[in-house]
């Protein structure tokens, strides 16, 4: 079409379509202003044939001059109607635009379907204080719950198709395996992927979520990420990383969901290795129960209990710390599913101490164990302790956390250690603020500083062996967080040739100096693919199972106790589009396959 337009521009002709025959070129196409019609093969003689057959006879009448006048009419009307047309269909657009928009932040807030039509009703009623004369647009917006749902499945499905596009430039990738149960006692297995591509970018998001309403042994599980992993079309070949919890169904050997995937990728023939973790968060957690501290936390926990537990003991505890004018209100619950709880509580009962004794007494309850200095010396050093192990929880939390930070907080906890023991032995509690105040209030009770040593002691011993998994590790983690201060000889012989070459490059490493080990990887050029390849493994390692952890919060929230007869598939929708982080859903594309549709109940409006 293109070529023919410029032969007829050469020959002089187009500006005569107007004029003559009363033609005007509409996306490429000569279109007659006076009947709409075309002609099949763009000629001069195709033109004027329809002209005088059809037009003739109406503009025989008309010089040049009314027939000119009469083209600018013409051409008028046809820009009228295809703006009135094009408006039409811009405000249908819009319409449709707008539920997917609501739809979504629906998801992200875990709201009920049915807060669509809560919403439509607010900005009509906004809308007729505000501009009334744009009610009808609002009014065609859908938002039914048939249709809210209907946008949410419509809003995953393209994520999940973004996904699989983008998995066709990963040259690795690891998953994130974890299981819980909903509202319903179904189990949901969570999946999520960290891949990279050539360019050394990363993708962090949710492969799938699987329920499982039979049994969720490892073969179950197992059979079920082949799955996830089989429908988004990813290579076995490029598979390097799989981070689960420390269930037996997960961690098995030989029936668990690492032996069976291990033995998967030898029957796919893939020669790399696959880097098996346990969640570095959840080691964490299990270390802090080598302390064997039970004694302290059993009466922690039902002190608080105490208080707590019952409506009446929790108000005259209240009210009796506003008598006391303290400054700090009330006690939290301690929950073990919740780790960092443990420390907020120690913290407070260490705090209010004195003033829950006080009131225990008053209730005609033992208290003689919070006047127990030994026992005292034991609630301090735990609570010090927790302290410093809920700080290196938070540190080991968050999306996108690269393996080598995470073991360098670990290994900077151990060090800690190291050094916390040597100063107890020295009797310096410098670090334990709540040991140095109990021994202000009670200097003639000796501290049992050797049983304190022996207790950080334990605790380095447990790290050192719940982590040994990641010190196996250490020579491809310090490849990738510090290549220039490697030992070339004892890197891997295939890197070898291309790290001596990185090593001995000034400007590269003035790259990294400025940028740091987690940016450094894109600056590595394309004529070292061993050390990009290396660094792109690193970068999709999951330490943790923490995305998981926090979907399920996410399912918490959504399918309640009020939501429970929620689909798996709806459920699935919803936790695809909130946690969806770098994917954003193609409001442009999933506009385009609809068309404005009311619902019935906004036709009844």
């Amino acid at each position: 079409m293109a070529k023919r337009k410029v032969d007829f521009e050469n020959r002089g002709f187009q500006n005569r379509w107007e004029t003559e025959y009363m033609f005007v070129e509409i996306e490429g196409k000569p279109v007659c202003l006076v009947c709409g019609g075309n002609v099949a093969v763009i000629k001069e003689y195709n033109l004027r044939r329809h002209y005088e057959t059809k037009h003739q006879d109406k503009c025989k009448n008309m010089d040049t001059k009314q027939k000119l006048q009469k083209v600018e009419e013409l051409k008028k009307s046809l820009v009228s109607q295809q703006t009135m047309f094009r408006k039409a269909k811009s405000q249908s657009e819009a319409v449709v635009k707008a539920s997917f928009i609501v739809a979504e932040e629906i998801a992200k807030s875990a709201r009920p379907f049915t807060e669509g039509e809560f919403l439509k009703r607010c900005m009509i009623k906004v809308c007729d204080v505000l501009c009334p004369d744009k009610k009808q647009a609002f009014l065609n917006v859908s938002l039914s719950r048939n249709t809210v749902a209907d946008r949410m499945c419509e809003l995953a499905t393209d994520l999940q198709e973004q996904l699989i596009e983008r998995g066709k430039d990963f040259i690795a990738y690891s998953l994130a395996v974890d299981e819980s149960t909903d509202a319903t006692d179904t189990a949901q297995l969570a999946i999520f992927i960290r891949g990279v591509d050539s360019s050394l970018c990363v993708t962090e998001e949710l492969l799938g979520i699987k329920s499982m309403h039979g049994t969720t042994t490892g073969k179950d599980i197992f059979e079920e990420v082949s799955k996830c992993v089989h429908d988004m079309k990813l290579p076995w070949d490029k598979f390097t990383g799989l981070t689960t919890d420390g269930a037996p169904a997960m961690c098995g050997e030989k029936c668990g969901l690492v032996g069976r995937m291990q033995e998967k990728m030898k029957r796919e023939n893939c020669t790399g290795e696959l880097t098996v973790y346990h969640c570095i968060i959840h080691q964490e957690a299990l270390c802090g129960k080598a302390l064997k501290m039970e004694n302290v936390m059993s009466v922690v926990t039902q002190t608080v209990n105490f208080i707590r537990a019952k409506g009446l003991n929790h108000r005259q505890f209240q009210s009796f710390l506003q008598e006391i004018n303290s400054e700090l209100g009330d006690v939290p619950y301690h929950t073990e599913v919740r780790w960092l709880s443990r420390e907020k509580v120690l913290n407070r009962f260490f705090e209010l101490r004195e003033e829950i004794c006080q009131f225990m007494k008053s209730k005609g309850k033992d208290s003689t164990f919070i006047q127990d200095v030994k026992w005292l010396h034991e609630l301090a050093f735990l609570c010090d302790l927790t302290k410093h192990l809920t700080a290196l929880n938070l540190q080991l939390q968050g999306r996108d956390r690269v393996v080598t930070d995470m073991y360098d907080a670990v290994k900077s906890f151990q060090t800690k250690l190291r050094l916390w023991e040597i100063q107890m032995q020295q009797g310096n509690l410098c670090h334990f603020p709540c040991c140095q105040t109990v021994i202000n209030q009670h200097s003639t009770a000796v501290f049992p500083t050797a049983h304190f040593v022996d207790k950080l002691s334990t605790l380095h011993i447990e790290f050192t062996r719940r982590f040994g998994d990641f010190e196996l590790q250490k020579c491809n983690l310090q490849l990738f967080s510090n290549p220039f201060a490697v030992d070339v000889e004892k890197a891997p012989v295939n890197i070898q040739m291309e790290l001596v070459e990185l090593q001995c490059n000034s400007k590269l490493k003035a790259k990294y100096d400025s940028v740091g080990p987690t940016q450094f990887p894109q600056f590595i050029p394309e004529t070292m693919p061993q050390l990009r390849l290396h660094a792109a493994r690193m970068l999709c390692m999951f330490g943790s199972t923490y995305l998981c952890e926090q979907l399920f919060s996410l399912m918490k929230m959504n399918k309640t106790a009020h939501r429970s007869r929620l689909s798996d598939e709806h459920l699935h929708s919803t936790l695809r589009v909130s946690t969806a982080q770098k994917l954003t859903p193609n409001m442009t594309k999933l506009v385009a396959k609809k068309r404005c549709q009311t619902s019935h109940k906004d036709k009844m409006a």
